[in-house]
């Protein structure tokens, strides 16, 4: 139990270091960073700083092994050494006649019986306490899920809220409305957003812009419930954003992240996973692909939709980084019921041609719906009825393209520069 208890607390203190262990050996072996890896000579480097972490692990077990089994041994000899005393003890009063033949093989049967039992009993409350040991670190992580499920205010967990109700204080109109919201990343002093107060009426379409680190993509993640502020509140048609329960909220958004995951499954399922519940709809399926672009990779392929994605199992293709970002912008299209729908740099990694495309469809589908859209790239940006700037986490510009560049602040100097390139 002592080793036990020493092996678990080592194995905790260092398991940041384990983590690094992990990622070194993920960027050696992995595919993604195969190019770089090769080509910067990173081989060597990456695998001493494996080798060395590991050997410093080898070092550290071996170390507490030897320890454990040294006492092991010692325990063992004085445990062997009074059991064979008992033996001969018994053989010595047998000998003098103390003992009949019977009873000997009695007590030798008793003694080896209870001993069994009795290192049984010891075995099992050392492997209950080591198991309990870890079963803590999975007590403790659920806790902080619990922790989290519920706001970091005084509103009710998500599992008891109560169906959707306006806030007495909110305005009786619909939309999005984000009422002095602040934001900040826990361990961090700054805030990512700050004083940030927007409307977004039904239908409209709002356009983002700003540097990186502007808080753009935060609050993307505070619409989406992935984060909650820590500052003001936000409303969806009058309802603080705490009190709708997270199934239904979520079924009314739809969102292509930036960094969007490619999953090493199927072109089908790829696409099907925006709506888990229609992953077998091979209607909706088609429909969001072509709505994504997505048809043509599809078609590419020598099993289409059933082609298997990435080179992590056999028979996977391979896609560039614009096909992948089609492949995931139909995700987005897949969930057909939402209303919200937010794309994050959505065409960043398409060709001009297949940006043109995109919006040319983008256009017709967003009838109708509350579109966010978050780009570097002003062509896609002017489309938007209204277009907000952000700087620094706070809004600092507000209005439609042509407002924007008649005042000839931050939103006129960043369109400047960008046409300027293609002059």
């Amino acid at each position: 139990m002592r080793h036990s208890k020493l092996g678990f607390q080592l194995r905790n203190w260092r398991s940041p270091e384990t983590r690094r262990l992990m990622y070194l050996e993920y960027v050696l072996a992995n595919d993604e960073h195969v190019k770089e890896v090769k080509l910067f000579g990173l081989g060597p480097h990456l695998l001493e700083r494996y080798r060395t972490l590991s050997e410093t692990f080898y070092r550290e077990d071996k170390h507490l092994m030897l320890r454990r089994a040294a006492w092991t041994q010692v325990l063992s000899l004085i445990g062997t050494f009074a059991f064979y005393a008992a033996y001969a003890l018994m053989a010595l009063r047998a000998a003098d006649g103390l003992l009949s033949l019977g009873t000997l093989t009695l007590y030798i049967v008793a003694l080896r019986q209870g001993q069994q039992a009795f290192q049984s009993v010891l075995s099992g409350i050392g492997n209950a306490y080591e198991h309990n040991l870890y079963m803590s670190n999975l007590f403790d992580y659920l806790a902080i899920t619990d922790k989290l499920a519920s706001t970091d205010s005084s509103a009710p967990a998500a599992t008891d809220l109560p169906a959707p109700v306006p806030d007495a204080g909110a305005e009786k109109q619909s939309g999005l409305f984000f009422e002095h919201v602040g934001f900040r990343y826990a361990g961090k002093e700054e805030f990512a957003l700050r004083g940030l107060s927007l409307h977004i009426p039904p239908g409209e379409s709002l356009a983002i812009v700003g540097q990186n680190g502007a808080g753009k993509t935060t609050l993307v993640k505070l619409l989406t419930r992935l984060y909650r502020p820590t500052e003001g509140r936000i409303l969806l048609d009058g309802v603080n954003l705490d009190y709708w329960p997270l199934d239904e909220l979520r079924r009314r958004i739809s969102v292509l992240f930036q960094d969007f995951n490619q999953y090493q499954l199927s072109v089908r399922e790829n696409i099907g996973l925006g709506s888990i519940d229609h992953l077998e709809d091979n209607d909706r399926v088609a429909r969001a692909a072509e709505r994504g672009g997505a048809d043509g990779v599809a078609a590419a392929l020598p099993l289409g939709l059933e082609a298997r994605l990435g080179t992590w199992f056999e028979k996977g293709s391979e896609l560039s980084g614009g096909q992948w970002q089609k492949i995931a912008l139909a995700r987005a299209f897949m969930r057909e019921e939402a209303d919200i729908l937010v794309l994050d740099e959505p065409t960043a990694a398409l060709d001009a041609e297949a940006e043109h495309a995109v919006f040319q469809r983008f256009r017709q589908l967003s009838e109708g719906r509350t579109t966010i859209v978050i780009s570097h790239r002003f062509p896609t940006v002017r489309m938007a009825r209204q277009i907000i700037v952000l700087e620094q986490g706070t809004l600092v510009e507000s209005g439609s393209h042509a407002e924007l560049i008649a005042l000839g602040g931050k939103y006129a100097r960043m369109f400047a520069l960008q046409a300027a390139g293609y002059q």
